[in-house]
């Protein structure tokens, strides 16, 4: 057994130096995929990962001993991270504050995945303002008695609502049953408006579509329905980014399509094998993300309506939050 691996990594910095333990050891038992098979395909995918990530708080969520073992999110900078590990102060919704991950280079992502990084969680917000997002994620979510072709339809439909409302969406898989849609937005927008926002989008796609689209907050209410987590666009909420390894027995790896190539693939078709190829043959689907700021402000406005017009206003915050401006209870009524 081979005891480590020395290694350098190029990147604007310059050259690094990287030593990384067991790299032998299998991560994904189920696929013989190593610890330094992770590392490396980190790097082979580093440039569009970095166009995700990059200059962005990055939560790492890690499994020390691979996919079997018990992850946890590291959302403070590791101890004895490299002097070249970029980082980024965040407030969490309780007011307490964090240094975290801010990848910079690829050499981080190396670094990262040596930690046992699978997955990259990172804020969608910038550096410089980390209270403003310039990034909209809507999460699709499906329910038990739904699939990815379900997510697929609903989707489909949102891409529609996206469109009236002056918006383009760039889909991809989220690495399991689910479909992620990201929208660059101007950093003009507290967490609160983004999420209102959100919300007042996921409630016209469930007006289209009730019977496969819902909002509501409570699992049980749900049915076999897809659920757009509104949610995943507050404070210190994330989800996987594009070109992330999941915690999955088959290494799934969130991927970036278009709107086309998203109702013929099948999340299972990219994996830590599969992925760097179709990056190869299709490009990265995402790269073209940043090339216009878009405006919340029909979303914003749909929302003032929903509240004036028809009583829907704020929607129940995750558990752990504290009370928060105008939401309703978080008891579920009879």
């Amino acid at each position: 057994m081979v005891e480590s691996w020395e290694f350098e990594v190029e990147g604007p910095g310059g050259v690094r130096q990287l030593s990384l333990s067991n790299p032998e050891k299998v991560y994904f038992p189920e696929r013989g995929f190593t610890k330094r098979q992770l590392v490396e395909y980190y790097l082979t995918v580093a440039e569009p990962l970095l166009g995700a990530v990059g200059d962005r708080p990055t939560t790492l969520k890690r499994y020390p001993g691979g996919v079997t073992s018990e992850p946890f999110y590291a959302k403070r900078v590791p101890k004895g991270a490299p002097e070249w590990v970029g980082t980024a102060r965040v407030a969490f919704p309780s007011g307490r504050t964090a240094w975290q991950v801010c990848p910079g280079e690829p050499a981080v992502l190396a670094w990262a995945a040596g930690l046992g990084t699978l997955d990259f969680h990172p804020w969608p917000v910038r550096s410089g303002d980390t209270d403003h997002p310039d990034e909209v994620r809507v999460d699709l979510d499906p329910q038990p008695g739904t699939d990815f072709t379900d997510a697929v339809r609903v989707a489909g439909v949102l891409r529609e609502v996206l469109d009236e409302a002056g918006l383009a969406g760039f889909p991809k898989t989220s690495g399991g049953r689910g479909v992620h849609v990201l929208v660059r937005i101007a950093p003009r927008w507290d967490f609160i408006q983004v999420r209102r926002a959100v919300i007042a989008l996921a409630r016209e796609v469930q007006r289209r579509i009730p019977e496969l689209a819902t909002v509501e907050w409570w699992k049980v209410d749900r049915g076999e329905r897809v659920f757009l987590d509104f949610n995943q666009a507050a404070r210190d909420r994330t989800v996987a980014s594009a070109w992330s390894v999941r915690g999955t027995p088959r290494a799934t790896v969130s991927t970036p399509v278009t709107w086309e190539q998203l109702g013929e693939v099948d999340p299972d078709d990219f994996d830590l094998a599969t992925a760097p190829q179709w990056l190869a043959e299709h490009g990265d689907a995402h790269a073209t993300l940043d090339d216009v700021e878009h405006s919340l402000d029909v979303l914003l406005d749909w929302y003032a309506r929903d509240e004036s017009e028809r009583g829907l206003g704020e929607m129940p915050y995750p558990p752990d939050y504290p009370k928060m401006p105008g939401e309703p209870t978080r008891s579920r009524k009879a």
